[in-house]
């Protein structure tokens, strides 16, 4: 019951202190609305987002398509809703595979000294690569899918969580709990979870947002690029790469799942920005 009176206290003093800040407040507040339109996708889009209507091609916004019409007709405001859901899902996994394969090799690597060597060059050695390059590389190796475009990604950001991890494990593993717990035979598991990840939660929660954010991009940069998710899925990125060659005569094809793409991950910056500064007590500031 006291940890988790603890735990809640502390969840509420990190909403305080978002609040505080007129930033965070703001990219709360987009991204609750972003995710809100993904979740209730059905319900807000006022059309089918695969609807065709060939005499309604290339039209401009107006009132009858706020966000104007495809090549094919579609009304791109369902589109750019219904997208949401896509890149948002992808961008989530992407935060959940790169936090387990980032968690693992960062906690064996700084919790066990004769690990730390390999695992450190491994982690090294990934981050040598631009991350953007070796996604493609990745997923041309792969196959374009949507899942493999999880799994380039998860692997090309878990180097930036490892590090972190395994920075944190270095000094977490020092402290005196965790050397009487080991004094006291306690197994070595149990040590990992209890006392190491337990606290490992704030850096992770961290990375995780911007990763996040730089998932979207990315996905985005490898639809355009032709090597991504299947142009058959709707995804802000395949929105864009498909409304390239109507730059010219019909923009609003891109500008708005770009727009999309911009608020997402500002949002997702703001608060990344907010919670490094309320979870690390060197780099806060007041706002």
């Amino acid at each position: 019951m006291a940890a988790t009176s603890t735990s809640m206290d502390a969840e509420r003093g990190i909403l305080a202190g978002l609040l505080r800040r007129p930033p965070a407040v703001a990219g709360l507040v987009v991204l609750v609305v972003i995710v809100a339109l993904a979740i209730f996708a059905s319900q807000v889009m006022p059309y089918p987002p695969g609807q065709l209507s060939i005499r309604s091609r290339l039209q401009g916004p107006s009132l009858l398509h706020l966000f104007g019409t495809d090549e094919f007709g579609r009304d791109v405001l369902s589109r750019t809703i219904h997208a949401g859901r896509i890149s948002l899902a992808v961008g989530g996994t992407v935060v959940v595979v790169s936090a387990l394969i980032g968690v693992t090799l960062g906690l064996f690597a700084g919790y066990f000294r004769r690990l730390d060597p390999p695992l450190s060059r491994l982690i090294d050695a990934m981050m040598a690569f631009p991350d953007i390059l070796l996604a493609i590389a990745l997923v041309a190796a792969l196959g374009p899918s949507a899942v493999n475009v999880v799994l380039a990604l998860g692997i090309v950001y878990a180097p930036r969580v490892a590090r972190v991890v395994r920075a944190s494990t270095l000094v977490i593993r020092e402290l005196a709990y965790v050397e009487a717990a080991r004094a006291l035979g306690v197994p070595t598991p149990v040590i990992l979870v209890r006392h190491v990840l337990r606290n490992l939660a704030s850096p992770v929660m961290v990375q995780g947002s911007f990763i996040f954010a730089n998932a979207i991009l990315a996905e985005a940069g490898l639809s355009f690029l032709g090597v991504g998710v299947s142009p058959d899925i709707p995804t802000w990125g395949t929105m864009i790469a498909m409304g390239r060659q109507f730059m010219d005569q019909a923009g609003w094809i891109m500008w708005f799942p770009g727009v999309a793409i911009i608020l997402s991950v500002m949002s997702l910056q703001l608060l990344g920005d907010a919670l490094r500064d309320l979870l690390d007590p060197r780099l806060s500031r007041t706002t």
